[in-house]
């Protein structure tokens, strides 16, 4: 009896230790598993924050950017207030020597001629003198509209006499005034308005968004995996 009870002992200690032996295994191999989840994830979470980081210099630098062209242009402009300008004369005046590009340190003269436009200015009763944009009124005062040089001047003159008849035939015009008055001229239409500067900060806002984004995703599944990794050790 003694022999017998000995021997069922033995064999019920062997079947531990082979179920020991198998579920060590087990949780090897999942042990295992994870490491290399683990190990397999956390070059992707490195790249993702990467990219994240990335995409907020980049739009930083574009803010950057946009702050010494497009927003200081439409901080410096003056030509803030709408209103109806009509149109009283249209003449072309005396030509205006201009210079194109004919190559490599080649510059030939050609010659466009001024068109002058006086307005009358609903909402102030002034008259004054008309420009086509800021950029225009900056390069040549007295003349609405400045356009491109070329070698044809006859193809300038004829755009110029265009323009001319337009306004002749449109003489009620959207305008801007400077309503400070240190600018006695109007311009026709704004370089720099409201919706050039939304849609210029558009893309650098999505950008700044997207890389914030990214990071804040990183972050959140990495604090999800460390809650998951408590929750379980918590079971166990």
């Amino acid at each position: 009896m003694f022999f017998v009870a000995g021997v069922k002992n033995t064999t019920g200690s062997v079947r531990g230790n082979e179920r020991r032996s198998i579920y060590q295994k087990f949780r090897e191999v999942d042990i295992l598993d994870k490491k290399k989840t683990v190990t397999a994830l956390k070059p992707g979470e490195d790249r993702a924050i990467i990219l994240g980081l990335g995409m907020i210099l980049s739009s930083i630098v574009m803010y950057f950017v946009l702050g010494i062209t497009t927003l200081r242009s439409y901080a410096d402009s003056v030509w803030t207030e709408e209103a109806v300008c009509v149109v009283l004369n249209s003449t072309l005046t005396a030509d205006v020597n201009c210079s194109y590009s004919c190559g490599s340190d080649c510059w030939r003269a050609s010659k466009y001629p001024c068109l002058q436009v006086y307005v009358s200015v609903n909402n102030t009763g002034r008259i004054t003198r008309l420009s086509h944009n800021e950029e225009t009124q900056d390069a040549s005062p007295e003349c609405f509209y400045v356009p491109r040089c070329q070698r044809d001047s006859a193809a300038m003159h004829a755009m110029i006499l265009n323009i001319s008849d337009r306004l002749k035939v449109n003489q009620q015009l959207t305008c801007f005034y400077d309503p400070s008055e240190r600018q006695d001229r109007v311009i026709l239409t704004r370089l720099y308005d409201h919706a050039v500067l939304f849609h210029s900060l558009l893309w650098p806002s999505c950008v700044l968004t997207g890389g914030m984004a990214i990071i804040l995703m990183v972050k959140l599944t990495q604090y999800l995996s460390r809650l998951c990794e408590e929750i379980v050790k918590i079971k166990r």
